[in-house]
C-alpha cells in the first residue's frame, strides 16, 4: 500500500479488511474495461470483462443455491457472492481461507465453482462468441473436456455442447 492511502486508512480508522475492499474493488479483478486475455488473443470484438465475468459466475451461484448439497453460505460460492457485494460481511482471513479451499478443491462448493469460473462459462461465452462471430472455437471446447467435477457442471456442459454441436451441423448442411 502507498504511503498516502496508508495515512488516510489510519486517519479514517480503516481496517485491513476496509483497504482489501478497496485495492479489491479497484483492481483489475473487478474493472469492468479490463477484457479477458483469452478472447482477445482469440481475435473476439467486444469481449466480456473480467467483471461480466464474475458476475455471471455469480449467477450461476444463485440459481444452484436452493440445491440439495450446496451451501451458498460458505465455501467457494461464498467467495463470489461476497464478491459481487463488496465483502460487505466476510474478512480477509475468511477470503484468504475461501481461496485455498477452491484452489485446493476441497469442498463440493469448491468443484462447482470450479466447474463454473474454468469449464461451464468459458463454453458458454465460447459458444455465444461462435454465433456472434460466425467462428469455430475448438480451443475452448477441447481444452475443458472431460474436466467437470459436478453432476451439474456436466449437465450443463452436456447441454451447451449439445447445443453447439446442432449449430454446427445446421452450418454444414
Amino acid at each position: 500500500m502507498n504511503d498516502a492511502l496508508a495515512a488516510v486508512a489510519r486517519e479514517a480508522g480503516w481496517t485491513l479488511e476496509h483497504i482489501f475492499v478497496i485495492k479489491f474493488t479497484n483492481s483489475d479483478f473487478c474493472n469492468e474495461t479490463t477484457k479477458r486475455k483469452g478472447w482477445v488473443n482469440h481475435g473476439i470484438k467486444g469481449p466480456e470483462s473480467i467483471a461480466d465475468h464474475m458476475y455471471r459466475i455469480a449467477l450461476m451461484a444463485l440459481i444452484v443455491g436452493d440445491l440439495p448439497g450446496i451451501d451458498t453460505g460458505k465455501d467457494a460460492l461464498s467467495f463470489l457472492l461476497s464478491a459481487i457485494y463488496a465483502f460487505s460481511q466476510i474478512t480477509v482471513e475468511e477470503i484468504q481461507e475461501l481461496w485455498r479451499e477452491y484452489e485446493d478443491n476441497a469442498s463440493l462448493e469448491a468443484n462447482l465453482v470450479k466447474d463454473f469460473d474454468k469449464v461451464f462459462e468459458m463454453i458458454l461465452q465460447a459458444l455465444e462468441y461462435e454465433t456472434e462471430h460466425d467462428r469455430v472455437l475448438d480451443e475452448f471446447f477441447l481444452s475443458t473436456a472431460g474436466k467437470f467435477q459436478t453432476e451439474i457442471g456436466n449437465s450443463w456442459a452436456a447441454e451447451i455442447i449439445a447445443r453447439r454441436n446442432s449449430r454446427l451441423a445446421k452450418k454444414l448442411n
